[in-house]
């Protein structure tokens, strides 16, 4: 049985023509997981909002896809310059290292796609060049991507039913995957540039921001000696997927991209305040080597999407204020 908001959201995104701020409006508040694929590749303006012009831009784009994988991943290593080699020397570090508690990232296919992906990113953006955190922001599209094909959707982060999974549909979420993020990442260039002056710029956003909405807080780390740079650099760096489950920032990006453009910068700086100052009585009992451990493993285990909703809408109350 469905509840009014999945009839609603079921109406809008299957519309012949989906009207997108209509769409924007609903997921703001969560999308249910079924529509979830198809609702981002939308809001990221991958598909068109018009039904019968999907097929053709997918069909395209993920041909597109497979021309630059032979262009730049499957060729000899010597055929590449020593930065294309430094550069996949480092994907291939980092992959590893992705998202290491979830299931679904220490499977061997999964692993290669998203070197692939983010090897051809590389390749196709040499301004901004490979940095660390590039490798989280894919991990949300991935595990959304494949829940498609997948028979238990909600499950996806486990790993399971993966060898299930034609080499077909892997390739087809892969190119999914390489497009979203380029065009994720087409809208905070700047975060990946040289001296990521996008992501300095967001950590003094935030510190305006608390001197304004917390003194009291302010003050304590100010007298403790925590700078902002020590722990909002990675906040901002993978928006915030260090500190939250997966499925928490799944619940989270529902929200950044209904925000449209901005979401992932301006939008995301307010829920950075509106969680640290979760936290703000407890951090003001504590010295700086216990802050600064608390600020390097926040405790969200716990959280569900009620929890993230809280800091959600707090987050909103301070963009309408500030």
């Amino acid at each position: 049985v469905k509840n009014y908001k999945e009839e609603q959201f079921e109406k809008v995104i299957t519309s012949l023509v989906v009207d997108i701020d209509h769409l924007k409006r609903l997921a703001w508040n969560g999308i249910p997981p079924q529509h979830r694929p198809l609702a981002w590749k939308i809001l990221l303006g991958y598909l068109p909002t018009n039904s019968s012009r999907r097929f053709q831009t997918l069909k395209r784009k993920r041909a597109e896809y497979r021309d630059a994988i032979l262009q730049h991943y499957d060729i000899e290593d010597h055929s590449r310059t020593m930065q294309e080699q430094e550069t996949l020397r480092q994907v291939l570090v980092d992959v590893p290292r992705t998202a290491p508690d979830v299931p679904l990232f220490r499977n061997d296919s999964i692993r290669q796609l998203l070197a692939r992906l983010l090897y051809i990113w590389a390749m196709r953006h040499p301004a901004s060049s490979y940095v660390q955190g590039i490798n989280d922001l894919a991990t949300p599209l991935v595990a959304v991507f494949l829940s498609e094909y997948l028979m238990n959707g909600n499950d996806v982060l486990q790993g399971q039913e993966l060898e299930d999974l034609s080499p077909d549909v892997l390739q087809n979420v892969e190119a999914d995957v390489y497009w979203c993020l380029t065009n994720l990442l087409a809208g905070i260039q700047d975060h990946y540039t040289q001296d990521q002056p996008g992501v300095q710029r967001m950590v003094m956003k935030l510190e305006e921001l608390i001197k304004r909405i917390d003194v009291n807080l302010t003050r304590h780390l100010e007298e403790t000696g925590v700078q902002f740079i020590q722990f909002a650099f990675r906040w901002m760096n993978c928006l915030l997927l260090r500190e939250f489950h997966l499925r928490s920032v799944i619940r989270l990006w529902d929200t950044y991209l209904s925000e449209g453009h901005g979401g992932f910068e301006t939008f995301h700086v307010y829920v950075c305040a509106a969680f640290l100052c979760q936290f703000s009585a407890e951090l003001q009992n504590m010295q700086f080597d216990e802050l600064f451990a608390f600020m390097q493993n926040i405790p969200t285990g716990n959280w569900d999407d009620g929890k993230i909703e809280i800091v959600l809408s707090q987050a909103f109350v301070l963009s309408t204020l500030f």
